[in-house]
């Protein structure tokens, strides 16, 4: 083995000649990511459709009691759909307008005041309450309104020693028709 002569190597190193190098990395990293951008499509990401009353239907034949939307208004789709089993149960429901608004509905044993700051606002305004026609199972059901300020509007109620919460970025209407359609009754197979 021969002995080290402790002399530089064949080329010089210097700061320029880092910052050069650096330099050059960075163009070439910029050139690609031209390249990238300018060749690139548009990524798009349709939501998922759910089938929620075949989901429904299932926790039904499990025992459980479930609140649902017989049907949705028209355009509507479920993007998601959450049963916890009980007793409680406790559903989550999240569904998209034909104009992609989101809209959800929760049944759970929590009371208002803890639904209401989960989904919509920790210090929502209180409205005028409205009487829905026909809501869980073809009576009429007092819902309280809530609203906050980013424009969500809340609907609650209180059914069967749970709280029933439609909410979303729609006008209040369009929550009371949704409200509307709710049933416990079985799903048809």
């Amino acid at each position: 083995m021969g002995a080290t002569s402790g002399q530089p190597g064949r080329y010089q190193r210097s700061s320029s000649g880092m910052v050069g190098a650096l330099l050059v990395t960075l163009l070439v990293i910029g050139a690609f990511v031209a390249f990238r951008a300018c060749n690139r499509t548009d990524l798009v990401v349709d939501p998922e459709h759910v089938d929620y009353l075949a989901q429904v239907g299932f926790a039904q034949e499990a025992g459980d009691h479930v609140v649902y939307p017989a049907s949705l208004p028209g355009g509507w789709f479920a993007t998601q759909l959450t049963v916890d089993g009980g007793p409680p149960t406790e559903l989550q429901l999240s569904m998209l307008t034909g104009d992609n608004k989101y809209v959800g509905f929760v049944q759970s044993p929590d009371s208002a005041p803890v639904l209401l700051a989960r989904f919509v606002d920790d210090a929502p305004t209180s409205g005028r309450a409205a009487e829905v026609l026909g809501a869980v199972d073809g009576s009429a059901t007092r819902w309280d309104v809530w609203t906050d300020d980013g424009g969500d509007t809340a609907l609650v109620a209180r059914h069967a020693g749970e709280t029933l919460l439609v909410f979303g970025t729609v006008p209040q209407a369009q929550l009371e028709q949704l409200a509307g359609t709710l049933t416990t009754a079985p799903v048809a197979g």
